[in-house]
């Protein structure tokens, strides 16, 4: 019952008021303008009148206490950021979602923001020296097995998704919604147990990535063949001055591009990159092609370069 209520209801059972006058009377105490009162109080009616002002100012000042707490330790500010934060996540379009933010994720989110890709993070995990907060990562709090989360992080408009949780079941349920919710997304998925690949491969990942292969393969190169993972190493850094290995889809290049020969097209000479691959719409590799070799629609280009190189074979491949 409001106070309201109950200074109606005193007022017209101690001092037999009308309920309008109870109501008005009621009124006048609660917002203490000062009127006079409708009626000569009683005795008890002036300590009931007393006690609904003073039980007033201290739901006043117990609201005024909680309102300055919100804004005075940044509930407030906090509340805005996430405003903000969803508002850029909303414009997002044919961005990629990471799911998980541990020792993976974070590892995932680096390299996304070193190749100038878009991307948000669904980390159900909030800690105050989370690095998403530290370098300024988009990302939503909440459980990424749950669909409403994969929504608010633009699951329907993003071009990929890479699941990074630690928990395998867990990521064949977030494959699964993904695969329904957007069926032209690229899913990437981490597979803690090798058992588990296949399952994510039937939930609707497009690979599957176990992390002890990768590792057991760097391995056992870097005792044969060193300075070959070295390299791979400075390919995948993608450093200032580094190696860059850029891969260009052809059905959306402009179709000046297509139906013509690397030669033809000059692309060293221009651009100082290098064709090291072609695939073709079979998805067989060509490796090192030949001059000669005609770039047709539906093939994938991969070039080497440092970051100069590729910025200039951007530029020319999507000019008109």
């Amino acid at each position: 019952m409001s106070t309201a209520s109950v200074g109606m209801v005193g007022f017209a059972l101690i001092e037999n008021y009308t309920w309008i006058e109870a109501f008005y009377m009621t009124i006048i105490t609660l917002s203490t303008v000062g009127y006079g009162e409708v009626q000569p109080l009683s005795d008890a009616g002036r300590m009931f009148a007393a006690f609904i002002i003073i039980f007033n100012i201290g739901i006043f000042t117990y609201a005024i206490s909680v309102i300055s707490s919100f804004i005075v330790e940044g509930d407030f500010r906090q509340m805005l950021k996430y405003y903000r934060m969803q508002g850029k996540i909303d414009d997002l379009e044919q961005h990629i979602i990471v799911c998980g933010f541990g020792r993976y994720g974070a590892e995932v989110a680096r390299n996304l923001q070193l190749q100038d890709t878009p991307f948000v993070i669904v980390e159900k995990v909030q800690e105050d020296e989370k690095d998403y907060q530290q370098y300024g990562y988009l990302f939503v709090m909440g459980d990424a097995t749950n669909d409403q989360i994969l929504e608010q992080a633009g699951l329907e408009r993003a071009a990929g998704l890479i699941c990074c949780l630690p928990d395998d079941t867990d990521n064949v349920y977030v494959v699964l919604t993904a695969r329904q919710f957007n069926p032209n997304i690229r899913i990437v998925s981490r597979a803690i147990n090798q058992r588990s690949e296949a399952k994510l491969l039937r939930a609707g990942a497009n690979e599957v990535i176990t992390p002890e292969r990768i590792g057991g393969f760097f391995m056992a190169n870097l005792m044969g063949k060193p300075d070959l993972v070295e390299f791979f190493n400075s390919v995948s850094q993608q450093e200032e001055n580094g190696v860059y290995l850029e891969e260009i889809d052809f059905e959306t290049v402009p179709s000046h591009f297509c139906n013509r020969s690397i030669a033809d097209l000059n692309i060293g000479s221009l651009t100082g990159t290098n064709v090291i691959a072609i695939r073709n719409d079979n998805g067989q590799y060509i490796i090192n092609p030949p001059a000669n070799t005609i770039i047709q629609p539906h093939t994938h280009l991969i070039v080497l370069g440092n970051k100069d190189q590729i910025q200039r074979f951007k530029q020319m491949w999507q000019q008109k």
